[in-house]
């Protein structure tokens, strides 16, 4: 199992909040499904859309903060091959985020 999937992660002292706007996300996701099967207007679906989208990103950049206080900055106090991978994959992941 690699060093990841054992640490704990930087967001476990906020893990409840973080599942709580999850979880608020989750019902704006079945409000738009109930919007469409009540054939609402586009426009208004698509606002709907871009509220969750905006959600989403903000919980993705909230997990991604913590990661870098905690998981990188662990990586990095310690040095060596695991700081430069920790790095990598959290510009790797700042990517992803960007190209969404």
């Amino acid at each position: 199992m690699e060093q990841h999937e054992q640490a704990k992660p930087g967001y476990s002292d906020s893990k409840d909040d973080v599942l709580k706007r999850l979880r608020r996300i989750e019902g704006q996701v079945r409000g738009l499904q109930r919007m469409v099967e009540s054939d609402q207007y586009c426009i208004d679906v698509l606002t709907q859309i871009s509220a969750t989208t905006k959600a989403l990103q903000s919980v993705a950049i909230e997990l991604l903060d913590d990661h870098l206080g905690h998981c990188v900055h662990e990586a990095i106090a310690a040095g060596g091959d695991e700081a430069r991978e920790k790095v990598a994959e959290a510009s790797q992941a700042i990517a992803r985020l960007l190209r969404t």
